[in-house]
Parts: structure tokens; sequence; C-alpha cells
């Protein structure tokens, strides 16, 4: 779950992590009442789920409340393009108006999971201000890490060790240190999976702040964090995986035009894989679980046809908790009420797989079976693409 700048800071400073000061805005007369109330030169910050709003003209800088007021009202309801939300941008719906603090130096800091050792990883750059894809991928070596133990926390020498790292003075050293610890305190309290901030910012007057800062939550977490829930922003999130949410399925987006029916993650993954393999490109993948009942994968069914780039549909299926009779009847019945007229390639295996393939016959559609997962790839890349092929018997 990813939430907004101005939500992230809100949570940051509950751990006593320094932010500049600042307050949302959703009309131009709240961005000039908050710059008079700051006395000062503001920044306006555009509020979207993308990094690079600089860049596409979504941060600027005013030099007085009216000022403030005119780029408000300039930014409102502009439609907002980075490289991150891609051509079709986002629209800007709400603002964030702060006090602008004299730079000295930016800094990057970042802490997600390592999921090749299972330990949280904190990173730091003397590169801040960047995109830290671009640092990452042109001079690693400006990137330093430090893996932390979760049984003992990230220990005061790792700290002392990026902050010298970054080339920070001795004398600032010792704010560096609580300020990432503070950083890392709130990653783990509230069960983030990745924390951000960039720039991490040390003002001419030697203090440092959090200028910008990203929070993605842990989805799987949210059960212990109810008030969350209300800082989900439902219009910047695709409409698909918003519906799927609903009926707890796990949906993602993708570029191709084969749609991908899967149970589990690893399945999901290797069916991207062989789909790529076999010359096409997953349009999306829908992860129905291990448990999902017939009246899910309807609805799962129903979600994934919805895209319009789909042009095929790969149901890729092993059946245990899920078995294979009850995914197909799902299929069946949506495929009869959705009156569903592209290709349809299955392939399962499992618990109750010759019922499956039985409910399948029975239902007097036109399904193409594939005999097993490289012959079902091929299948339904070649019906993407409006291929005829010798469909196999339902069996």
């Amino acid at each position: 779950m990813k939430i907004h700048e101005y939500q992230a800071k809100e949570i940051l400073t509950k751990y006593q992590v320094k932010i500049p000061r600042g307050r949302p805005a959703l009309t131009p007369a709240e961005a000039r009442q908050i710059a008079e109330q700051l006395g000062g030169a503001v920044v306006v910050k555009a509020q979207i789920h993308a990094g690079g709003r600089g860049k596409g003209g979504g941060v600027k800088l005013a030099k007085s409340p009216e000022e403030a007021e005119k780029l408000a009202r300039q930014m409102l309801g502009m439609k907002l393009v980075t490289h991150q939300t891609g051509p079709e941008g986002k629209i800007v719906e709400r603002l964030l108006v702060e006090e602008a603090l004299h730079i000295k130096k930016e800094f990057y800091l970042g802490i997600v999971i390592d999921r090749a050792i299972g330990r949280p990883v904190f990173m730091a750059s003397a590169a801040g201000g960047m995109e830290i894809e671009e640092v990452a991928g042109k001079t690693p070596e400006l990137i330093l890490k430090e893996w932390i133990d979760p049984t003992i926390g990230f220990q005061p020498f790792q700290a002392r060790r990026l902050a010298f790292g970054l080339g920070l003075a001795a004398e600032q050293v010792g704010r560096a240190t609580q300020f990432m610890t503070a950083l890392f305190n709130a990653f783990m309290a509230t069960d983030a999976s990745l924390a951000e901030i960039n720039p991490f910012l040390l003002t001419e007057e030697g203090e440092f702040y959090a200028l910008d800062a990203k929070i993605n939550f842990d989805d799987n977490a949210l059960f212990r964090h109810k008030d969350f829930a209300a800082l989900r922003d439902f219009k910047e999130e695709d409409p698909l995986e918003v519906e799927a949410s609903k009926y707890g399925l796990n949906y993602i987006k993708l570029d191709g035009n084969v749609g991908c029916m899967v149970n589990g993650a690893g399945l999901a993954m290797a069916t991207m894989d062989i789909i790529k393999y076999a010359g096409g490109m997953p349009a999306n993948f829908l992860d129905v679980g291990g448990g999902a009942s017939a009246e899910q994968v309807k609805n799962a069914f129903r979600i994934l046809i919805s895209d319009k780039n789909v042009k095929a549909v790969l149901i890729n299926i092993f059946g245990g908790i899920l078995r294979c009779d009850t995914l197909a009847t799902g299929v069946v019945a949506a495929a009869k009420e959705l009156n569903i007229n592209i290709p349809i390639v299955v392939r399962m295996e499992g618990t109750n797989v010759a019922r499956g393939r039985e409910i399948l016959a029975e239902s007097g559609l036109n399904f193409t079976v594939g005999e097993n997962m490289k012959d079902a790839a091929q299948r339904v890349v070649e019906l993407g693409r409006g291929v005829v092929t010798q469909e196999s018997p339902v069996h």
C-alpha cells in the first residue's frame, strides 16, 4: 500500500523524524493561507503516487503567498507526467505547501527488505536529490549499505558508519545518527516495505530534514494497523487492482496482451516467464490464491478480461486447496455470464483435475486445453496474435 508524501511525513513526525513545517492544500485559497501562516517563501508540491515530480513541473518555489496561490491554481487539476506515471500521467488533486529551507547539501536515505537474506538493508548516498535507480545503475559505488539483524535492530555503529561514509563532519554525525535511528524505528513500527528520504537535507543552519518522504506498507501486515486504511487514496491506484482487492484477489497490470490467471506467486512468476519465452507478453496476472471459491474465480475472470489490451487468456492452475473442479465451475460461469469472445487456454493439474476437465467439456464452450505449461504458453501466444491452432480436446 502506498501513501502520499504529506501522509508519510505525518507518520514520521511521530517517531521524531524532522520534517519542514507545512500542510496539505486542496484549493488555491488554502495554499495561500498556509503560505501566509508560514511567513515566507514556500514550496508547492503536487501529491501523487509517483516519483520525478520536480522534473515534471510538480514541485515549485513560491516567494510569496500570492505566488503560492497562483502556482496552486496551475497545479490543481493538471495532468502530471513523470517517468513513473507513464505517458498517461496522473491528475493532481491535492498539494503540500511547505516552508522553504536553506539547502547546504542533499543526501539519500532508504530502507527496504533484502529478500535474498531476509533482512532490512539501510542505504545511504551522497547523491541525494537524484533518481536512486539512476545512481544504482551508473555509479553503484555511491550507495552505502548496512544490513540489519532484526533480532538486535539498527545499531549506533552502523548509523555512524553511514554518516561518516556520507562525508559528514564529526560534529554532524551525532544528529545524522539520531535521524537515521528514528527513520528505522518508524520503518519497523509501521511494518513498512519501503521508507525513503530523498533528499535527506542538511541546511545551512546545520539541521537535518526529510525534505521528501516515501513510505510503502506491507499489505500482509495491515491488519495490525487499522488506522492506515484511511490513508489509502483509491484514485491513485489502478481501478482493476482496487476491484480485485474487494474479493481478496491479487491483480497486477502489465503491458502485454495475454491475461494470466494463476494460484500462487511462484506459479505466477513461472507463467509470465514461459509466456515471454514463447514470444508473448503478459497483459496482467491475477492470483486467485489457494482457497478461492467458484464465485471468487468468476469475479477474477471478470476483472482479468476488463483490461482492453487482453487478446487471449491463459489459466494456469495447480489444484491443491483450490480444486480443479472449483476452478472450472467458476470459469464456465464467468464465460457464460460475460459472453466472452476471446480465446481461453486452460492448463490445470492436481486435485480433481479429471472432473475439472469434464466441466469444461460439458459447458459447450470453446476452451483450448494445454497439455503442459509449454504447450499452453505457445497456444495462448499464437491465439493472442490471431493464429489458429489445432485445439486439444477437453479431457
